[in-house]
């Protein structure tokens, strides 16, 4: 999957929105059943859980942090030696509720 769409700064453009559902149709195939994902938007930078739907909206109005070139947190496996002595748990959904950790933040 090419990621080029993450560097289109019109963030309307065909080619952005194709890369948004190209990235949700990969989380979607590698966690299925999955409510909520790391949001890769600039605004909440992989920290926050949240679902699909909004992370669909947060990447069209905040754009996806540029750095999100490996997609381990989405679903995407690592290499075989990268990855063996490794344990998984990017297919666990949070069980922490992400308003109560904008709470604790304020």
């Amino acid at each position: 999957m090419s990621r080029r769409w993450i560097q289109n700064p019109n963030r309307c453009a065909d080619e952005y929105l194709d890369g948004i559902e190209d990235f949700l149709e990969l989380t979607h195939r590698h966690n299925p059943g999955a409510t909520r994902i790391r949001c890769p938007c600039r605004r909440c930078n992989n920290t926050l859980w949240e679902t699909i739907e909004n992370v669909e909206f947060h990447l069209v109005r905040n754009g996806i942090i540029e750095t999100c070139g490996i997609w381990n947190l989405h679903g995407k496996q690592l290499d075989h030696a990268s990855s063996s002595n490794t344990t998984r748990m990017d297919n666990v959904e949070s069980i922490v509720d992400p308003n109560d950790q904008v709470m604790d933040i304020i």
